[in-house]
C-alpha cells in the first residue's frame, strides 16, 4: 500500500516542526519570571481578605479608641457602630502609613430639616490628618470639594456615586502616605484612589496636605498614624471596616 505524497510530505515535516517548536519555546522561556511567588490571599464572599486587619465585624470595638485617650465612646447594636454626637471622634490604636481600607457607611435615613453639610456627615481621616469626607450627598448640594467622596476642601469626586439617606455605601481606598527626608522637608505628597459604591471618584489624586477646614494645605513633617472616623454631630453608621498593609513604595 502506498502512502499518499500529502502525509509523506508531513511526516518529512514532523522534525523540523518539532526543531521550530523547540527553539520558539526557549525563546518564550527566557521571559517567563517564576520567582518571587505571590503570597496566596482568600477573598470570601462578603469577608475581609485573608491578609486584612479586620477594625471592626460588628462585635466590638477593641481595635479603636476615643481621639481623646481611653475607651471608644460610640454605639454598637446589630453589627453596626454608630456615632455618639458630641461623643468626639475615634481613632485606632494601631499606626497605619500605606494601605487599601475598605468601609461601609450610611447616613441616617430621616434627612427632615437638615441640608447641606448637616446631613450625614463624618469623615474618614487617614493617617490622622487627610480627610476623605462622608456626606449625604444624594439629592443635596453643597459645595463640591466638601461633598461624598471628596478630599474635604481638596479634590472634587469625578462623580457624584452617592446612594438615598438610609442606604449602606462603600469606599475603597488606596492611600499612598507622604515621605519626608529626614530634615522634614517633603519627598513625595500623599495620594489616594477610592472607589465610591465600586465607582472611581478620586485617580491617584496628589493631596496638597493635610485636611484644613480654614485656609490652604500644607504638610508638616509625621511618620505612620491611625486612621479616624470623625464625630460632625450627625448619627452616620458603620461596618465591615478592614484595611491591608500595603509595603512601602
Amino acid at each position: 500500500m502506498r502512502t499518499p505524497i500529502a502525509m509523506v510530505g508531513l511526516l518529512l515535516a514532523a522534525p523540523t516542526l518539532g526543531l521550530a517548536q523547540s527553539a520558539q519555546q526557549r525563546e518564550a522561556a527566557k521571559t517567563e519570571v517564576w520567582k518571587p511567588v505571590p503570597a496566596v490571599v482568600a477573598t470570601p464572599e462578603h469577608a475581609a481578605p485573608s491578609d486584612a486587619t479586620v477594625l471592626f465585624d460588628g462585635k466590638g470595638l477593641d481595635a479603636w479608641e476615643s481621639e481623646s485617650g481611653g475607651k471608644a465612646p460610640w454605639s454598637v447594636a446589630d453589627g453596626v457602630l454608630t456615632v455618639l454626637p458630641g461623643s468626639k471622634g475615634i481613632r485606632t490604636k494601631k499606626n497605619f502609613c500605606d494601605l487599601q481600607l475598605h468601609v461601609e457607611w450610611r447616613s441616617p435615613a430621616d434627612t427632615n430639616g437638615v441640608s447641606g453639610q448637616n446631613r450625614g456627615n463624618s469623615g474618614i481621616f487617614l493617617q490622622d490628618r487627610y480627610e476623605l469626607q462622608v456626606l449625604d450627598s444624594h439629592d443635596n448640594p453643597t459645595y463640591a470639594n466638601g461633598q461624598a467622596a471628596s478630599i474635604y476642601k481638596q479634590a472634587i469626586p469625578a462623580v457624584n456615586a452617592s446612594r438615598p439617606p438610609g442606604v449602606w455605601q462603600s469606599y475603597d481606598v488606596i492611600w499612598k502616605a507622604p515621605r519626608f527626608s529626614e530634615g522634614g522637608g517633603l519627598r513625595s505628597p500623599a495620594r489616594i484612589t477610592v472607589l465610591h459604591n465600586g465607582v472611581l471618584v478620586q485617580d491617584d489624586t496628589v493631596l496638597a496636605g493635610k485636611t484644613e477646614y480654614i485656609g490652604a494645605p500644607s504638610y508638616s513633617a509625621h511618620g505612620c498614624a491611625p486612621i479616624a472616623l470623625q464625630d460632625h454631630d450627625s448619627k452616620v453608621s458603620f461596618r465591615n471596616i478592614w484595611v491591608r498593609e500595603l509595603p512601602s513604595r
